[in-house]
């Protein structure tokens, strides 16, 4: 298969940017300081009708590589991604605004790109006997879909862009992405990196607003789509892609839940605890949100968990001193400010936060712990998605399995103790698509993972994420 000619790799920020942006598009601002990052350029949806019709084009070539030539492509892929890491992660942190170096950051999530195409490329997919007797064989494989169509979020635009694409390519399909109107640059810089290894027509972006995306969720010419964000925008493509019975795997809110158990160690587990909630800057749909602590260990945790909260140093990204950076756009800004301010107008304790500085550039909502809260509270009912993390005390592991199952959320859920067995007991009733044990949010290439109930359906990651991506055939003889 031929590949794309390319030029010699990008080596900075700068010279990326210049590859990708267009003079005449969208400004896209840094929201930790207001200046300008890049003008990304807008397509419409002639540009989507044409990307869809030359990635259908393209697809049968691609379809017809052997399996270990197109992993041995994403092998090469993730080498290009990995060339190119320090432009990217600045390019990353100045438009999403998550720091470089400090924490789960900017070169972490380039880093875990390029680790996903890897792992992709390592999963094992033969075809299955499903019985071979006297009455016949059957075997079962996995054709691909065909053309996926790939909607990625604002806050890991880069490693969920991969999570999406690197599936997708591994069982042959072509890919047309839409990346969110916030991010658009680091998943143009991310395609435009990833050409140095793919051959031409197997991925396009195609950035632009939300008629961009309306469009492809409900054109014909997409056998599959795949769509991180929230469970409204999730309902909208469902009823866009009933007339052309569009297969969709679904990545929706997450609101998780966590429980901390009688017998947990509150500093042992105050660390953990943090990031889980606050992993960028709490912009994650698998973060903890919603914290729930027996009453003989409560005031512990409040205490153990705020100390770790003061110090955590929170500013502009290419800071190497900041591990948290700002909000990524002012309207997430707003529904944090406003949850936190009827927290507080329901009897929440502001452990610490809640106070955002007056007239600081960039969308910054300090860490904010509010404890003392109702269940009921909108800062527990309603997926924050930033910087403020309720807390809820119980008397009964009934009550706290109750409250952790009542809400329409169930991506991830974590139980937290000094006792395995009982944790493993206690995560068995808890209802989501994943529950951690001591830990939050660690997803891993070679698991499944996926929602249930509100957070969506269909699964990413581990074989079972690689068959999402495919059609199953049975051949009986």
């Amino acid at each position: 298969m031929n590949r794309t000619t390319v030029t010699a790799p990008t080596t900075g920020c700068a010279e990326l940017l210049a590859a990708i942006t267009d003079p005449s598009g969208r400004e896209i601002l840094d929201p930790a300081t207001g200046e300008l990052v890049g003008r990304a350029p807008e397509s419409t949806v002639a540009d989507l009708d044409r990307a869809l019709a030359g990635a259908r084009e393209k697809q049968p070539e691609w379809a017809a590589v052997p399996d270990a030539e197109r992993c041995a492509v994403l092998h090469r892929a993730a080498d290009a991604i990995e060339a190119a890491a320090p432009a990217l992660a600045e390019l990353l942190s100045r438009e999403q605004g998550k720091p470089v170096h400090n924490g789960p950051n900017a070169l972490f999530e380039v880093g875990a790109a390029a680790a996903w195409l890897r792992a992709t490329a390592s999963l094992p997919l033969e075809p299955e006997t499903l019985f071979d007797d006297e009455s016949g064989t059957a075997v079962l494989s996995y054709e691909p879909v065909g053309v996926v169509g790939a909607i990625s979020p604002w806050n890991w635009p880069i490693m969920i862009s991969v999570w999406q694409i690197a599936p997708a390519l591994r069982m042959g399909n072509t890919v047309v992405a839409k990346p969110s109107e916030y991010t658009p640059l680091s998943v143009l810089a991310l395609a435009h990196v990833l050409a140095e290894a793919l051959p031409e027509g197997l991925l396009t972006v195609v950035p632009g607003g939300r008629e961009v995306g309306a469009a492809l969720s409900g054109h014909p010419g997409v056998d599959k789509l795949m769509f991180t964000g929230s469970t409204a925008t999730g309902k909208a493509i469902m009823r866009s892609a009933a007339d052309s019975l569009t297969r969709l795997t679904l990545e929706l809110g997450g609101n998780d839940a966590g429980i901390v158990l009688p017998d947990a160690d509150a500093r042992a587990i105050a660390e953990g605890l943090f990031w889980g909630a606050f992993i960028n800057t709490g912009q994650t749909c698998a973060a903890l949100k919603r914290l729930y602590v027996h009453e003989d260990v409560y005031d512990d945790v409040c205490e153990a968990l705020t100390e770790v909260a003061a110090a955590m140093p929170m500013g502009e990204g290419r800071d190497e001193r900041n591990v948290l950076g700002p909000l990524q756009n002012r309207a997430q800004f707003e529904i944090v400010a406003g949850l936190v301010e009827q927290a507080r107008a329901g009897g929440g304790r502001v452990l610490i936060g809640g106070n955002p500085e007056e007239n600081r550039p960039g969308h910054f909502y300090p860490t904010t712990l509010v404890a003392d809260l109702d269940d009921d509270n909108p800062l527990v009912t309603q997926e924050q998605f930033g910087p403020a993390l309720p807390i809820v005390k119980y008397s009964s592991v009934d009550d706290a399995v109750r409250m952790a199952n009542r809400l329409d959320a169930g991506l991830g859920a974590s139980v937290w103790s000094s006792d395995a067995d009982r944790a493993r007991e206690v995560a068995a009733r808890v209802r989501a698509g994943t529950v951690w044990i001591n830990k939050h949010g660690a997803v891993d290439p070679r698991m499944p993972f996926g929602g249930i109930k509100g957070s969506g359906f269909g699964v990413e990651f581990g074989v079972e994420g690689l068959k999402a991506l495919g059609v199953p055939k049975v051949v009986a003889f």
